[in-house]
């Protein structure tokens, strides 16, 4: 039988959480590819224009030698809060049955944000993760500090 895990973990910023919200989950098949092109080869929406629904895909280099491709199912801009479904690539249908992740990011009393991501994860029958928690925090880690750092060099972009 499939057993259901989840992880959270949280990532302060500098940055306002709106342009950071904007940056780093929104527009982030675009800047993705510009920032951490080490780590993603390139990023493309494949369906919608970035509500409820929309597709985005995203390929990775040899540092994470996969595709995936996540489906946006919940999004409130104001809120800054979203919930994405892995559809495929990164494990899904050989080691994850189903893979969900949702962002939220609050305003922080110094004017910056805190960054709040809870995935839960299905896995297959008999698949164990060890270490794969941590490289999913270390990464989603290193989105948002490559975001932050974008965002201060460039203080009118994601106004």
């Amino acid at each position: 039988m499939a057993s259901t895990n989840s992880w959270t973990h949280e990532i302060e910023s500098l940055v306002a959480a709106p342009r950071l919200f904007r940056a780093g989950v929104m527009d982030w098949h675009t800047l993705a590819p510009k920032l951490a092109p080490h780590i993603v080869a390139s990023a493309h929406p494949v369906e919608g224009e970035g509500g409820i629904g929309s597709v985005r895909q995203f390929n990775f280099t040899s540092a994470m030698p996969f595709t995936l491709m996540e489906r946006l199912e919940f999004l409130d801009e104001e809120k800054c809060e979203c919930k994405s479904t892995l559809i495929e690539g990164g494990g899904i249908g050989t080691a994850i049955e189903t893979a969900t992740s949702r962002i939220k990011v609050e305003p922080a009393v110094n004017g910056g944000s805190l960054v709040k991501v809870n995935s839960t994860y299905k896995l297959l029958p008999g698949v164990e993760v060890n270490d794969e928690i941590t490289k999913a925090k270390e990464s989603v880690t290193a989105i948002f500090k490559a975001a932050e750092a974008y965002l201060i060099a460039n203080p009118d972009a994601y106004n």
